[in-house]
């Protein structure tokens, strides 16, 4: 509290004043909050789950309809200004079997994992969705006593996917991996201890973390090993003894791993970065002696986490009511309590039935049982660590496109749950926008699926809408609703500092202007010995390579160590002839 003294003169009142206007305007700083907007359109069918985001912009959600527990989907299109808030809603083709409280995965080709379920007819059953065809294809089975419930899973770096299970001969450490190529299960590697309920956490160096059953023993499953291995002891509880339930966990933009308890405790990891222990500490107490069991959080593009909360479960109310909502600050380790969706402090409902969603445009879709979903718009700004990079464009031709760049997988996974349906977003969307008008391309065939990948180079792949008119437009590529900065793109004929990329003839380099390296790109008809000469604008030679060229594209990387910033020419002498493309040194 500003204590105010009487002061001696005009200087030293102004002074006064102007210390008071900066403190309250931090405290102002410190309580701000985001706004809470209920969609303008309900949706055709109750919500009654998981909600995935395709990697064309648009959003299925699980609903109460096709079954006794649910097989059809309704999809959220945002509109013609990429508004989520007046978007409009369709329903895909139902699943083959219903399910409830299942796992889920967006694939790196671009489509939906599903698998088991606690309820429903899919218990024991996996099948994928392909949102081009709009079909579901069923997984064979690799066993009778395939048992998909509490069920956490988790992507791969290789695009296979770590599935729990409950199997009669594995029991609750039991594994299985999807191949995504083969449509088909393998045994994987089982875990230490027993995971039902745990939530699961991807960790920079790709690692996935939880915490065993009603015990603070954590274990960590490294893919570069294809094994488990025991981590280090949790000092709190996180498992409540009513119900065995736990809360969410989300990876801090600073590196912590941290999970929210249906105990009212929380705690951090502090990975090691590799196969040795972590570390972990105690967090604050969640405010107001609430917990989280089975409940949802997103960690946002400001880097704040909202989540849900409710009492503390015992052994007469084991998910108690009502609901309510809070923001954590990671820069302080702070809570603060904002509104419902529906106004007031509270929502006459447990969290488990509610669930979070990062959308592309930097918002969070929040769900509830019910047709009426909201979204909430977060203060601040997104995150200059969590924004993707973007260093080139290819043209493949004029509907298909690769693009280049860092960090597009973004700084986390962006929402967590618990045990039941996975809702990450770290994969690449990409976004064109002119003047108002929003388009969402469709990208697919990313080559990672990491978090805080730092300087890694990313790739993937994205194909224009249909509806998009030729012209000039914005690009940006978004994770976990973080854009990268805009980069000029124009549709066919033209491309972005490229040129297309499976002609028979023309070389070009990427990206262009360069820095350190750049990569050479060029086509050879049968094969043979190449040459690559890096020139200076009168034609002096400044480097030289050479190598052997396979039938069809041929790239090389080419490094620019210790040459000048200017204007170059590199030739690719081959077959007796030679081609030449300029490029820029920054």
């Amino acid at each position: 509290m500003l204590v105010y003294t009487k002061a001696r003169n005009a200087f030293s009142i102004t002074k006064t004043v102007l210390i008071f206007i900066f403190l309250f305007t931090i405290q102002c700083r410190a309580l701000a909050q985001g706004t809470w907007y209920p969609l303008t359109n309900p949706a055709p069918d109750g919500g009654f789950g998981a909600m995935i985001l395709l990697s064309d912009g648009s959003v299925i959600v699980k609903t109460q309809t096709g079954s006794t527990d649910g097989a059809v989907w309704d999809k959220l299109t945002p509109d013609s200004h990429g508004s989520y808030v007046n978007g409009t809603w369709s329903v895909i083709a139902p699943m083959t079997d219903d399910r409830l409280y299942f796992s889920s995965q967006m694939l790196k080709n671009g489509n939906v994992y599903v698998a088991g379920g606690e309820y429903g007819s899919g218990g024991g059953t996996a099948e994928v969705y392909d949102p081009v065809l709009d079909q579901w294809t069923q997984v064979p089975q690799l066993s009778a006593d395939d048992t998909f419930f509490d069920a956490n899973s988790e992507i791969l770096p290789d695009g296979r996917v770590l599935q729990s299970l409950f199997n009669l001969n594995l029991g609750n450490r039991g594994n299985y991996i999807y191949d995504p190529v083969s449509n088909s299960f393998s045994i994987g590697p089982s875990c230490l201890g027993p995971k039902a309920e745990s939530s699961w956490l991807k960790l920079p160096d790709e690692s996935i973390l939880f915490v065993e059953l009603l015990s603070r023993t954590s274990e960590r499953y490294i893919p570069s090993l294809g094994t488990w291995v025991a981590d280090a002891t949790v000092p709190v509880s996180l498992y409540d003894t009513a119900v065995d339930e736990t809360g969410p966990a989300v990876l801090l933009p600073d590196g912590r791993g941290f999970f929210m308890g249906s105990t009212g405790h929380t705690a951090f990891y502090h990975p090691s970065g590799n196969s040795s222990p972590g570390t972990w500490t105690a967090g604050p107490d969640l405010p107001d002696s609430q917990a989280t069991p089975d409940a949802p959080a997103a960690m946002m593009v400001s880097g704040k986490v909202i989540f849900v909360t409710s009492p503390q479960p015992d052994s007469i109310n084991l998910f108690p009511t009502p609901a309510s909502f809070y923001e954590f600050n990671y820069l302080n380790d702070s809570f603060t309590r904002i509104p419902t969706p529906i106004g007031g402090d509270t929502i006459s409902t447990a969290p488990y039935v509610t669930t979070m969603l990062d959308l592309p445009d930097g918002s969070v879709l929040f769900g509830i049982w019910s047709t009426q979903y909201y979204i909430y718009v977060p203060d601040g700004t997104p995150l200059p660590s969590g924004k993707p990079t973007v260093d080139s464009i290819i043209k493949v031709d004029c509907s298909t496109y690769k693009i280049t760049g860092k960090l597009f997988n973004g700084i986390t996974e962006g929402a967590g749950y618990g045990d039941d349906w996975q809702m990450a977003t770290n994969y690449p969307i990409v976004r064109l926008t002119a003047d108002s008008n929003v388009y969402y391309a469709r990208s697919y065939n990313w080559n990672r699926t990491g978090v805080m990948t730092g300087s890694l180079p990313d790739t993937a792949m994205f194909t224009l809408p249909a509806s998009l008119p030729l012209g000039s437009y914005w690009l940006e590529v978004v994770a976990n609703g973080n854009p990268s900065a805009k980069v000029a793109f124009n549709t066919c004929p033209e491309s972005v500092g490229t040129t297309k990329a499976n002609s028979q003839s023309g070389v070009y380099a990427y990206p262009d202007p360069a820095k350190g390296k750049a990569t050479v790109v060029f086509n050879n008809r049968s094969g043979g010995k190449y040459t690559i000469r890096l020139l200076d604008m009168v034609g002096q030679m400044i480097t030289e390579v050479t190598g052997d060229a396979h039938a069809g594209k041929n790239e090389y990387t080419l490094n620019f160590d210790r040459i000048a910033r200017g204007v170059y020419i590199i030739e690719v002498q081959q077959q007796g002839k030679s081609e030449r493309t300029k490029i820029v040194l920054e």
